[in-house]
């Protein structure tokens, strides 16, 4: 996945661009993941820890 990285670590998925502006942003940090709405980036953060977030995408992926 392709992806571009803003000065203060958010990204997205360069497949989120002009075609779908509906989209998350996601940041790595030292104790898990980082995921907003990149239409409100000042609003809510989730936070995830590694293992949870791996189970998330373990299920999402089928």
């Amino acid at each position: 996945m392709d992806r571009e990285v803003e000065q203060d670590g958010w990204f997205k998925s360069s497949y989120s661009g002009a075609h779908n502006p509906s989209c998350l942003e996601a940041r790595l940090r030292a104790d898990g993941i980082e995921v907003r709405d990149s239409k409100d980036p000042d609003g809510a953060v989730l936070r995830f820890g590694f293992a949870a977030w791996g189970r998330f995408l373990r299920r999402v992926a089928g």
